[in-house]
């Protein structure tokens, strides 16, 4: 493990290896336990086990402010051979918080502009509706028809040349913005900083259970109640409030909080 640490390849956001000390581990106690299951050794037995698994410290990720997030988008559509793209992936994780693999799965079938809404596609198998707003949703569809999509499963993000987008997209983007804008390369800010950003903004205006089901948790590790389960229609008030734009599904509501942008 300590070997491990040493060795691992130093990032702007390094841990000093901490995070390579603990996937060996991890993945010791993988080996181990199927051996266990296989009735070998016991966990007494184990090494993997005895040995103690650094602890993680507090991730260094933060919400972006209203005046980082003008100046990232201003930086991205200065700049590039595809900016309708990149502006686009902005726009859209800046709205529905989701994930890049949740972004990239997106097809034309999962698109449904009458309700102004997606279908996120994420990890752990879960599938859910996210609202949009109408624009979005008007430019993700002409976006997608523009490059060629046509069957129902054809990929809903694409370059100019046809091809659907690919994680690559997003390594460029922000190496980009970077050389525009120092401190993102010196903070090492990802498309997770829009994700971790927007949820920050609707947990402290609409709390903990629309919060939760904008970021598509399904864990069952905290204690909930059904009493802070919020529904589809919260989750679209929440991104009327945060784009300052209407939803179909969205309740109307008195002295909603100003968007942060």
């Amino acid at each position: 493990m300590r070997q491990a640490a040493a060795g691992a390849r130093h990032r702007r956001n390094s841990r000093n290896g901490r995070h390579a000390g603990e996937h060996l581990i991890a993945a010791a106690r993988a080996f181990y336990n199927r051996a266990i299951a296989d009735g070998y050794p016991t966990i007494v037995d184990s090494p993997a086990h005895r040995g103690r698994k650094p602890r993680r410290l507090p991730n260094t990720r933060r919400a972006l402010t209203p005046d980082e997030l003008s100046d990232i988008n201003t930086a991205a559509r200065s700049g590039g051979h595809d900016i309708v793209l990149d502006a686009l992936l902005l726009r859209l994780h800046t709205e529905t918080a989701c994930r890049r693999a949740g972004a990239l799965a997106l097809r034309l079938t999962d698109l449904d502009t009458h309700h102004a809404l997606i279908r996120l596609r994420e990890k752990g198998g879960t599938q859910r509706w996210q609202p949009i707003t109408p624009m979005l949703a008007s430019r993700l569809n002409d976006h997608a028809r523009a490059r060629g999509a046509v069957a129902p499963t054809d990929a809903l993000l694409r370059y100019r040349n046809g091809q659907p987008a690919t994680s690559r997209r997003y390594d460029l983007m922000w190496r980009r913005i970077g050389r525009q804008l120092p401190w993102v390369a010196a903070q090492g800010i990802t498309t997770h900083w829009l994700r971790h950003t927007t949820l920050t903004w609707v947990e402290r205006h609409f709390g903990y259970g629309v919060a939760r089901a904008y970021a598509g948790h399904t864990d069952r590790r905290r204690p909930a109640t059904t009493y802070i389960k919020a529904d589809l229609q919260a989750v679209a008030t929440a991104v009327a409030a945060l784009t300052g734009q209407p939803h179909p599904l969205a309740v109307e509501q008195r002295g909603l909080p100003r968007p942060p942008t």
